[in-house]
């Protein structure tokens, strides 16, 4: 069951004939150099991560318990591994701290942002795939699905926010970096439960995935499919994203014509991708053509676009997921020049990883300055390029 549920969750071969027209695909051969690199930038993050562990299993500060799911993702997913074997003591622990933040409504969190914490907790668990854990994992999926937003009349898009997610409780509004890590989580609880006769009941309930789609149209930059009045068909930002309607991290423009607009910005166009993937929006489809159109007009690997060091490890992690996942294996940019991104993307990784490990952010946006949350990121990211090839 193991070796089934990690294959059926995180298959990183999801995509591989669904962007052909991207590149050829790419002798593995050709990159055997580059994935013993890999795997020894992996292993030495990993060696980090394990000192980083406390007594109670938590690996961080063990409110915010996706800050454990993340580094046991990191080890379950490690290319060394067999997925076969059980799992270390060490991942045994932090599976029973995750579920000892379960709470009365399904969600597992502890101080707050309840849907950010749940959503990895329950991609963590789920990567593992044993029996006991389909019950919290079930009550994990109805907590994602009831906090969907549906601000105005029942039912309706009425609301900007509508068909989103966001943090929960006090930030309870709509989010793309929200709503991209539960949309991934149901996408994939879909994926491991699908064909599995001894499947838990559902009960009926789903997300409303048109909804969703609204949401997710909502936050991009694209006039045709976007009703808000910043959307923007200017060649800077057309097709990007932004963090949600009326909103961009990246910040406002006026364009010549008197306009303002949201400035689309790297990791929260990664983000859309990987919703409109997850959402079965497939290539071809003029909303994820845009979006691939801005990220090749945008592509850099030393900083986030837009936001330059902001963020900037949160981006290398969403880039990895939505190339890999699409089957992307080289992207061609706007001169017609084709980059393999992967192995632009590992060097870069190498080169800044410290003497013991881990990486770190010098800018401390969004928790960056925490190694044990960097690190995660940055073994996920080049586990998912060490499978791809």
């Amino acid at each position: 069951m193991k070796t089934s549920a990690l294959l059926a969750v995180f298959s990183f071969s999801l995509g591989n004939s669904l962007f052909a027209q991207e590149g050829e695909r790419i002798d593995p051969a050709a990159h055997i150099s580059l994935k013993n690199e890999i795997e020894r930038a992996i292993s030495r993050g990993l060696d980090f991560l394990e000192t980083k562990q406390r007594e109670t299993g938590a690996f961080e500060d063990e409110d915010f318990p996706a800050l454990t799911a993340l580094p046991v993702a990191a080890f379950l997913l490690d290319p060394s591994r067999d997925p076969s074997a059980p799992p270390p003591e060490r991942i045994e622990k932090a599976f029973t701290f995750l579920l000892s933040k379960r709470q009365h409504d399904g969600g597992i969190y502890g101080k707050g942002l309840g849907t950010y914490n749940t959503s990895l907790s329950m991609n963590a668990l789920m990567l593992d795939g044993r029996p006991e854990f389909d019950e919290p994992i079930e009550q994990a999926r109805r907590f994602l699905v009831g906090v969907q937003a549906d601000y105005g009349v029942k039912g309706e898009t009425d609301n900007p926010f509508d068909g989103g997610i966001g943090y929960g409780g006090t930030y309870s509004h709509s989010d793309m970096s929200n709503s991209h890590f539960a949309l991934e989580a149901l996408y994939y609880h879909k994926r491991l439960y699908a064909e599995r006769p001894d499947a838990p009941d559902d009960g009926g309930i789903d997300l409303d995935w048109d909804a969703a789609i609204r949401f997710i149209e909502r936050s991009q930059n694209r006039p045709e499919s976007n009703d808000q009045p910043w959307a923007t068909d200017d060649e800077k930002h057309k097709g990007g994203f932004v963090y949600f309607p009326g909103k961009s991290q990246a910040g406002e423009e006026e364009l010549p014509d008197g306009r303002v607009a949201l400035r689309s910005y790297g990791s929260m166009s990664y983000s859309g991708l990987l919703s409109y993937i997850y959402a079965d929006i497939r290539p071809g489809d003029p909303r994820v053509d845009a979006v691939l159109d801005w990220l090749r007009k945008n592509y850099v690997i030393e900083e986030n676009p837009g936001m330059g060091a902001e963020g900037l490890y949160y981006y290398y992690h969403t880039m990895s997921k939505a190339l890999t996942i699409a089957g992307i294996n080289q992207l061609e940019l706007a001169d017609g020049t084709k980059v393999d991104w992967r192995e632009d993307l590992s060097k870069q990784l190498f080169n800044v990883q410290r003497p013991d490990g881990s990486w770190f952010n010098d800018n401390g946006r969004w928790w960056e300055k925490d190694p044990v949350l960097v690190t995660s990121y940055c073994i996920l990211a080049l586990s998912r390029i060490h499978e791809s090839f």
